[in-house]
């Protein structure tokens, strides 16, 4: 069985640090990893009620766009996947433009097409999901009028 769990802890320094480094730069870097575009998303947090942000690989979709909630191949969802339960509207932003989204969790025929588009843009997402048993969510972003 692969092992490509990154240690949680890591996994929070390595977010908090291309955050960082996405913001200050407006974009310039940090938008890409391994090939795939990153985008900052903003959630509001479920129990703190504070703005949380982090880096994700984002595939179009439809008018808006589509992540994943990985978490390096844990056995938990991330929190800003378990914010969004919560709070369904977020901000997204690429480079320096922010949308307002709605994330909605994808199932079925929808779910399995652009699961295979994120793994196309990041190969590491089959590899998490071949370390955990549950089955890694993906989501629909989509803007907000």
């Amino acid at each position: 069985m692969a092992q490509t769990k990154m240690p949680k802890g890591m996994t929070k320094v390595f977010s908090g640090g291309h955050t960082l480094l996405y913001k200050l730069s407006g974009g310039k870097l940090g938008s890409t990893m391994s090939g795939g575009q990153i985008a900052l998303l903003t959630t509001i947090g479920r129990k703190s009620g504070n703005d949380r942000t982090v880096p994700l690989i984002v595939v179009n979709h439809g008018d808006g766009w589509a992540v994943t909630a990985s978490y390096s191949g844990h056995d938990v969802h991330p929190a800003w996947y378990l914010n969004l339960q919560k709070q369904p509207e977020a901000d997204l932003t690429i480079a320096k433009t922010t949308h307002r989204v709605r994330a909605r969790k994808m199932d079925g025929d929808e779910r399995t097409e652009t699961w295979d588009r994120l793994t196309a843009a990041y190969p590491d997402y089959a590899e998490y999901q071949k370390v955990t048993d549950r089955i890694i969510p993906v989501v629909a972003l989509e803007p907000v009028n």
